[in-house]
């Protein structure tokens, strides 16, 4: 998966993503003696897995043999963007394809779209089925646009350029839209992540799920004090780690955090 989100800052953290990890990692192996392989080199690889080789196994396996073709051309395109590590990697989109289905989902919403990856809740939703998607830049997603079009899903997908908080205050007061989501998807600014909950957790349905993505930030939540941080990575993860500690014991929802990608916590409302 931005919107009061000073330019995505949803995966942001992944413009530098592979050299902060290693960084870390050779840190880490100095201090334990130990050797690390080489990060993968794939467009949004954010796995945290630490065997490159098996991540790779995973995609040739699992992942890619069924990546549908709208989405391999979306990610190629996206792999020329300088912000390409900003993209969700193909194996989370995998996953929230198949969940979307298990669900049976049908109104969804995005908060940070970048080039179009809603193109994968897109194909998963049923032809009737809809995309509120929220996102600061218009220019961005209207790159992997000719492919959504080309894949005939652009009439699935409602997006909506600006903030997405003032825009989530018009729907909390409008009790018509309370409940009315079964799937929401957050890959934005950190910062607003518990103000995007606030909202939220009043717009998905009881049963329906939030997706946070980005909740293991790189690794960085457990990284020694005197780790090379880059500033924008040690800045955000103070509000990953609020946003883990107020999911982990808010009563309205059941949760799951799973090591998918950069860390996704799913987020199941029951009440």
């Amino acid at each position: 998966m931005h919107f009061s989100l000073h330019f995505r800052f949803t995966s942001t953290h992944t413009f530098h993503t592979q050299t902060y990890q290693n960084k870390f990692n050779t840190t880490m192996a100095a201090a334990t003696g130990e050797t690390q392989p080489a990060k993968h080199q794939e467009v949004g690889y954010k796995s945290l897995l630490q065997s490159d080789a098996l991540y790779q196994y995973i995609l040739e396996t699992s992942v890619y043999p069924r990546e549908p073709q709208p989405m391999k051309e979306l990610r190629e395109v996206t792999a020329k963007h300088p912000w390409n590590l900003m993209t969700t990697s193909a194996d989370e989109g995998q996953f929230l394809n198949l969940l979307l289905k298990l669900i049976n989902a049908k109104n969804t919403m995005e908060i940070g779209v970048y080039t179009g990856y809603s193109l994968s809740t897109a194909l998963a939703l049923p032809e009737d089925g809809k995309i509120l998607a929220l996102d600061i830049n218009r220019e961005n997603y209207e790159i992997g646009l000719p492919i959504i079009e080309k894949a005939g899903v652009a009439h699935k997908i409602d997006f909506r350029e600006g903030p997405a908080l003032p825009l989530l205050d018009q729907m909390v007061e409008d009790e018509k839209c309370h409940g009315s989501f079964d799937f929401i998807f957050v890959d934005a600014d950190k910062d607003n992540y518990l103000n995007y909950h606030k909202r939220l957790i009043d717009l998905v349905k009881i049963g329906g799920v939030i997706g946070y993505d980005n909740t293991l930030w790189n690794g960085s939540l457990v990284a020694p004090p005197d780790a090379p941080l880059r500033k924008y990575v040690r800045y955000y993860r103070d509000f990953v780690l609020e946003l883990n500690k107020a999911l982990a014991v808010d009563p309205r929802v059941e949760i799951c955090q799973l090591p998918v990608g950069d860390g996704i916590t799913l987020c199941s409302r029951i009440s």
